[in-house]
């Protein structure tokens, strides 16, 4: 029994089938005798409905992921970078492949009995500019195995796009006359450095945000699923205490039925005694009887 092809094997089921599922394999491993690998299975966390739209995108569409892959390299490069001419193409190229991946998981969604609304989309969206923003989003995205759906990285690539923009549309360009002074050149550098440092500490800002969610997503569905075996005990004892009421009525209907019974034999015994009495009483009478016609 391999951890990843049970990981596998779970996420690429329906969502209210996870549950069940992993539930068996971690009996299965335990019978198996692997208590490492039941502790590590039951660990795997039951997918949202936009983690498990991701999933079955990435199961059912493996050519797109390449593609999506590519792209987040080539956008993060130009990002760090400051290639305006390249990220402004790359930024059109995003926005398309996006557009066209979240169909296709909306409707791989439909086909699969499990429409999704516009909110679920959306984090379908954000989780496709998580993997072009984040190499570890991306790692996760491309395993299918998202269990929340992931959030792009703060400052990227919309702001950095349109910082872009901006950058190219108001500075002047210096003519091939008049060179910029040092200066000028010292303090470019010094924004540049500014800029990416404060994009560096914005995006570790974000990561810890995610991995924060992540654990609270965690945390809550745990809860959920906590709260979910507390209902199916408590139904489970209200009908043991339903069948101990019932049983105990019996109980009692049984011990009524012995007294009754037992009553009934004593009479019975009672009468049998007294017609034994007066069979013998006859049959001494017909006897002296008979005595004294002789």
């Amino acid at each position: 029994m391999d951890f990843d092809a049970v990981a596998d094997e779970l996420y690429a089921l329906r969502p209210e089938e996870f549950t069940a599922a992993r539930s068996s394999a971690v009996a299965a491993a335990r019978t198996a005798g692997d208590r490492e690998l039941a502790d590590r299975i039951g660990t795997l966390r039951k997918p949202s409905l936009a983690a498990w739209a991701s999933n079955l995108l990435v199961r059912s569409r493996p050519g797109d992921v390449e593609p999506l892959l590519r792209l987040g390299e080539g956008l993060r490069h130009a990002h760090h970078a400051l290639d305006r001419t390249q990220l402004r193409e790359l930024s059109r190229q995003q926005h398309a492949l996006i557009r066209a991946l979240s169909a296709q998981a909306r409707q791989l969604a439909v086909e699969a009995g499990h429409p999704i609304g516009e909110g679920v989309q959306r984090e379908v969206e954000n989780t496709l500019h998580a993997v072009l923003a984040d190499p570890e989003a991306a790692q996760a995205w491309a395993s299918g195995r998202l269990a929340k759906p992931l959030s792009a990285a703060v400052g990227f690539p919309a702001v950095a796009e349109s910082a872009a923009t901006e950058s190219a549309t108001t500075q002047p360009r210096p003519s091939a006359a008049t060179a910029p002074s040092r200066p000028g050149r010292k303090a470019g550098e010094e924004q540049r450095r500014r800029l990416a440092q404060a994009r560096r500490d914005a995006e570790a800002a974000d990561r810890e945000l995610r991995a924060l969610k992540d654990e609270a997503a965690a945390a809550g569905q745990a809860a959920e699923e906590a709260k979910q075996q507390v209902s199916r005990l408590q139904r489970r004892v209200d009908e043991l205490t339903e069948e101990l009421a019932r049983t105990r009525e019996e109980h009692q209907q049984a011990r009524f039925a012995e007294r009754s019974a037992r009553e009934r034999a004593r009479t019975a015994d009672r009468r049998v005694r007294e017609a034994d009495r007066k069979a013998a009483t006859a049959a001494a009478q017909l006897e002296r009887l008979t005595s004294s016609d002789a």
